[in-house]
This record gives structure tokens, C-alpha cells and sequence, in this order.
């Protein structure tokens, strides 16, 4: 056998090459055990969707043990003509997914000795007070048993009249809880909203600029932001309307409004791509780290990837849906241990520490279309795509 000396630079070269700790780069599928077949199988799926279905919009990414397998962009920003071809990172609002983001940022505060999960919200917000509210613990806020509603009755004036972030707070110190805190399990956006409001006391800061400093920089997130932010309106993914009359709903104070995607509110306006969610992804499956930064320690990352309503049957951990968790799920292959959220405008994330796949799929078309059917189905043939 003819032996070949390989160079020092070019084992320097080779190790450059091989995937960093949390940072995703592209590689061959078989390298990770993925087929390529399958995944040309997912990608047929989200082209015809696009093409004979109806949907203006989508991106994927797919890794799997830091590799990059499938990263791919598919229709046109909007229904408009002439509108730009989208990209594998064009940017979206992501609906609910933005929750998970508000949930790390509150457990950055947990970690600094800043928060405890156990203490009363009312300890942090003194405003929140009356009735059963004196039981509403912080830890309430992240697994969907405050008893507070997912959005407040006011919740269309409130946007029609332009109202700010103040106004939605205010209602939400007065607005009736659902049942007695801890003892059922209710999704509920509102909850989300008084974390913020905890983060912003307690840093001294927006949650837009804590999110951004301590979050998306230090991860390399840099398309991100809790609304547009540097981000154009145009230059973003237009979510889906149908009839005339919700278009104009969808302009004045719906989710293609200037308004709405400006408010910056910490349930539903993050704009980001597919990678920049997949970085923080990756993040949480290595421990709390993407190699250059520690952004959370593992026992942190592990209670919050932990079913916390046990007592409830009803999994969920803090601020992170798992495999298991009710209501609109995953995917139907996806291990209990897999974590990540979707959102209204037609997106979806997770991961599972099972497979060590990570699979973001955006749309454009709202999930009430089909209550979220063709993500679940593209998750399965994510999924299968896995030989070994």
C-alpha cells in the first residue's frame, strides 16, 4: 500500500473544514446518515405546494449533527407581481416561535440570580395584584398554566386603535384569569407579555435590545429582530390573506402592517430566518453553547427542555413545546424528547436530541388553513430521511 504524507496545512485546512460546535455548515447527507433521496422528497413537497397549492412562500433548513443537509427557498415574498424570488434566509415573522426567544431571554435572568420561577409574578410586577393573581408564579408564565388568556378580549381594538405594548400590558393586570393558577394547562400569549415586562424591570433594558445583545449577537443570529428592526417590510415574507376584506385588515393592524410588525410584541413579531433559528436551536442540543459562546449552562438548557406539567398531563417545557406536548403538534415521528415551537403565519422549528436533527420550515400560509397539516407532513418526511 502506497502511504501519502499529508501536509501540516493541509490538516490544518481539513480540520477548518469539519463542522465547529454549534456552527452549521454544509456537508453531504450520507456523511450524517440522511438520504438524499428523502430529502429530495421533502423538497418536492414544499415546490408543490408552492406551485399547484396556493402557498406564496417557503424556506426550509434540515441539519444533523452540525451539517447542513437540505437549505432551500422556494416562491416569491408576496402574491404581488413582480415580487422578489425568495431566498433559503429571506426573512419572516414567525408568529408564536418568538415565544421561545422570550422564554431564553427570562432564563438568562434566571441563571444571573435576577428572577426565581417560583416567585410570584407580582413580586417582579407589583401591578399584577387581585384575586387569584397573588398565585400566579413566574414559571406559570412559560408553561401555559397562569390561567391568563392566550389574547385579551380587547385584543382587535386594541389593534385597530394602534394601540402601544403600555396598552396591552394594562389589560392584561385587569383582565379575568381563566382558573386558579397550577391547576390546568391553557396556551396563552399574555403570560408571555408579563415576561417581557419582567426582563425589561429587571435589565434595565427593551426586550428588543436585551434579546439583540444578549441573544442574537452573541450567537451570530444577525438577521434577527424582535420586530423589523433593520428590516424592511417590503424585503420580508408578506403572510397570506384571503378575502378582500382581511386584506385590508392584514394592512391597517394585522401581520403585514407596518404597526403590528413594528410593535415588537415578545409573543409574535420575531423576524428571522431559517438559520438564525437553527443556530439557537443548535445551541440548546449542545448544552447552552454554539462553541464560541456559552449561552446558557446544561441544567439550565435541561429544565428547559423538561416536561414541567407533569402533574397536568399536559408536557410542556419552559417556553419550548415538546414531541409530546398538546394541542397542535410537531410531527407525528418526532421522539418526546424533541423540543420547538410553530407560529400562526405558517411556521414551524424543532429539534430532537434524539436524531440530533434540527428542521425549520417557514411559510407564508397561515396555519388556520389546514390547522397546520402540510408542516406535519413535511416534519414526517424530514424525519424519514434519517437511515441511521
Amino acid at each position: 500500500m502506497v502511504q501519502k504524507k499529508i501536509s501540516a496545512g493541509v490538516i490544518v485546512l481539513l480540520l477548518s473544514a469539519l463542522p465547529v460546535l454549534g456552527q452549521l455548515r454544509p456537508g453531504d447527507p450520507a456523511a450524517v446518515g440522511m438520504s438524499r433521496a428523502g430529502l429530495d422528497r421533502v423538497t418536492g413537497l414544499l415546490d408543490s405546494e408552492v406551485h399547484l397549492r396556493g402557498v406564496d412562500a417557503a424556506s426550509i433548513l434540515v441539519a444533523r449533527h452540525g451539517t447542513i443537509v437540505l437549505h432551500k427557498g422556494f416562491g416569491h415574498l408576496s402574491s404581488e407581481t413582480g415580487s422578489p424570488p425568495v431566498e433559503a434566509d429571506s426573512v419572516y415573522v414567525v408568529g408564536s416561535i418568538t415565544k421561545t426567544v422570550t422564554a431564553t431571554a427570562l432564563m438568562i435572568l434566571v441563571e444571573r440570580g435576577k428572577v426565581s420561577l417560583n416567585e410570584p409574578v407580582s413580586t417582579y410586577l407589583p401591578e399584577f395584584t387581585g384575586g387569584d393573581r397573588n398565585k400566579v408564579r413566574v414559571i406559570n408564565l412559560l408553561t401555559h398554566t397562569s390561567g391568563l388568556p392566550d389574547q385579551l378580549p380587547e385584543n382587535n381594538q386594541l389593534r385597530q386603535a394602534h394601540a402601544p405594548l403600555s396598552e396591552f400590558l394594562k389589560h392584561t393586570y385587569s383582565t379575568p384569569l381563566l382558573f386558579t393558577p397550577g391547576t390546568a394547562y391553557s396556551y396563552q400569549s399574555m403570560g408571555i407579555l408579563l415576561a417581557a415586562t419582567i426582563i425589561e424591570k429587571l435589565s434595565g433594558m427593551s426586550i428588543q435590545d436585551f434579546e439583540r445583545q444578549e441573544i442574537f449577537e452573541p450567537l451570530g443570529m444577525m438577521h434577527t429582530s424582535l420586530g423589523t428592526g433593520k428590516f424592511r417590510l417590503a424585503d420580508t415574507v408578506q403572510v397570506q390573506v384571503g378575502t378582500e376584506t382581511d386584506m385590508q385588515a392584514f394592512r391597517d393592524w394585522g401581520p403585514n402592517s407596518t404597526y403590528w410588525r413594528d410593535l415588537g410584541n415578545p409573543w409574535g413579531a420575531l423576524h428571522t430566518t431559517t438559520a438564525d433559528l437553527a443556530i439557537l436551536l443548535q445551541t440548546l442540543l449542545n448544552g447552552g453553547t454554539n462553541g464560541r459562546k456559552r449561552l446558557l449552562g446544561p441544567m439550565t438548557v435541561e429544565a428547559m427542555l423538561s416536561n414541567q406539567n407533569a402533574h397536568l398531563n399536559a408536557p410542556w417545557g419552559l417556553g419550548w413545546r415538546l414531541g409530546n406536548s398538546p394541542g397542535m403538534n410537531l410531527g407525528d415521528l418526532l421522539s418526546p424528547r424533541a423540543f420547538g415551537h410553530n407560529g400562526s403565519p405558517g411556521t414551524m422549528e424543532w429539534a430532537d436530541p434524539e436524531t440530533q436533527v434540527i428542521c425549520v420550515v417557514l411559510t407564508s400560509r397561515p396555519l388556520v388553513v389546514d390547522n397546520g397539516l402540510f408542516l406535519r407532513l413535511v416534519s414526517n418526511a424530514v424525519v424519514a430521511s434519517i437511515e441511521k
